[in-house]
């Protein structure tokens, strides 16, 4: 949240949208900081639930924002795009959308991350779980064992924003926060958080969970 926070600045305040807001996790946070936030969840169990949080949520498809253009000061996208049917539609639907001045906090996977957080699938059958090196094969191979979700390198998301009125203020590759480890075991996970995100201002961030990325409409 913090890392949120920093690349938000006096944003925080304003016309916010958490585009795939999930349960409304960050939704919740924000929303003490003094903004007026605005939930979209694609799945409608889940935005049912942020619902009963009190939350201002929308059932919609982030290709589609249901939205005037120049509306919010800041669009939070966590881990999101990478799910979505056409992410460059949706990219393009986040820009338009945002007021003049205004960001975008980006969390998308990093294909160089050793590990595929989301399974695969092989002979027809769903595998749940981390595995390793999924991600380094070639594209055609990589998507047919992984065709639920996508992982990006700092050229595909370049390409994503290419050609829209923006400017990228911050891109960083970045290791995760790790706190269901840290709510089983606190004292390794703090520690390996804390070596992890030294690792971040070194060459070795290539091998980090995620991309980072600030984007400011021009």
């Amino acid at each position: 949240m913090e890392m949120i926070r920093k690349a938000a600045g006096d944003r925080l305040k304003g016309c916010i949208l958490d585009n795939g807001c999930g349960v409304g996790m960050y939704s919740q946070q924000i929303t003490r900081l003094g903004g007026q936030v605005t939930n979209l969840e694609f799945d409608f169990e889940r935005a049912r639930e942020a619902r009963a949080l009190k939350l201002s949520t929308v059932c919609a498809a982030g290709e589609s924002l249901p939205f005037p253009s120049d509306l919010f000061n800041l669009i939070l996208s966590h881990e999101v795009l990478e799910h979505v049917q056409d992410d460059r539609l949706a990219t393009s639907e986040m820009v338009r959308a945002l007021l003049p001045g205004g960001r975008i906090v980006l969390f998308v996977p990093n294909r160089g991350y050793p590990f595929e957080t989301h399974g695969f699938y092989w002979r027809g059958k769903y595998h749940f779980g981390n595995f390793p090196l999924v991600n380094y094969l070639p594209h055609c191979i990589r998507d047919h064992l992984v065709p639920h979700v996508r992982v990006y390198t700092r050229k595909d998301l370049a390409r994503l924003f290419a050609g829209l009125p923006v400017q990228v203020v911050r891109q960083e590759i970045i290791f995760g926060a790790y706190d269901n480890i840290i709510a089983r075991r606190r004292k390794f996970g703090r520690l390996l958080r804390s070596v992890l995100q030294r690792l971040e201002k070194t060459p070795l961030k290539f091998f980090g969970l995620s991309h980072f990325w600030v984007v400011e409409k021009e």
